[in-house]
């Protein structure tokens, strides 16, 4: 079963709808055990980074992602994937979860329209198990802040200006993505359908 991380951030309901239309069993929740017991977590999440840490510790659920992302998959989607990182500078310096190393801040390329809206193709960097099966895929972004981090870490990115990371992960069993993949047609529900697998 795959846990749908619920804290009151955002797009789950969407998320939840591309695995019921995958066939994959899933479960929006925020009780531990059930964290605990699932197979792998996704951790989605639209809006601003420091509500979002304050939202995850007030529902007491930081200590649980942080040991389950030790031993099962784990998948952060948009502002899910930035919390994975060490630190976000987005309206202020806020601690994340610490899962991969780097950091948020905002997209600040001279000219560019913020927020970074619309379908980008993907440049794979490195080998991962979420691009299964797939070749050139354009997939759908809405975001206002990007992460830096460790080439060794950055599996895919988009041109905007210049690099967007896109999907992150550390090499073990934390994944990210920056677009959303359920509103990324075939190619995000097989991303989905390949992180479901793991």
């Amino acid at each position: 079963m795959t846990a749908i991380v619920d804290y009151g951030a955002g797009n789950i309901f969407s998320v939840k709808n591309a695995l019921d239309h995958l066939g994959i069993e899933s479960k929006l929740t925020s009780e531990v055990s059930e964290l605990e017991a699932a197979d792998r977590i996704i951790l989605p999440g639209v809006g601003a980074f420091p509500a979002a840490m304050e939202m995850l510790r007030k529902s007491g659920l930081v200590d649980t992602i942080k040991a389950q992302a030790k031993v099962k998959p784990l998948l952060g989607i948009c502002l899910g994937m930035q919390l994975l990182f060490d630190r976000s500078y987005e309206f202020e310096e806020c601690e994340g979860l610490g899962l991969i190393g780097g950091h948020v801040d905002r997209i600040d390329d001279p000219g560019l329209v913020i927020p970074h809206m619309g379908w980008n193709k993907l440049v794979y960097n490195h080998s991962c198990p979420l691009f299964d099966g797939l070749d050139e895929s354009y997939v759908y972004f809405v975001h206002s802040y990007k992460a830096f981090t460790d080439d060794s870490s950055l599996y895919a990115y988009c041109e905007y200006g210049s690099r967007v990371a896109a999907v992150v992960g550390d090499g073990k069993f934390v994944y990210g993505c920056q677009f959303h993949p359920e509103k990324s047609g075939s190619a995000g529900l097989k991303m989905l359908s390949n992180f479901c697998a793991l």
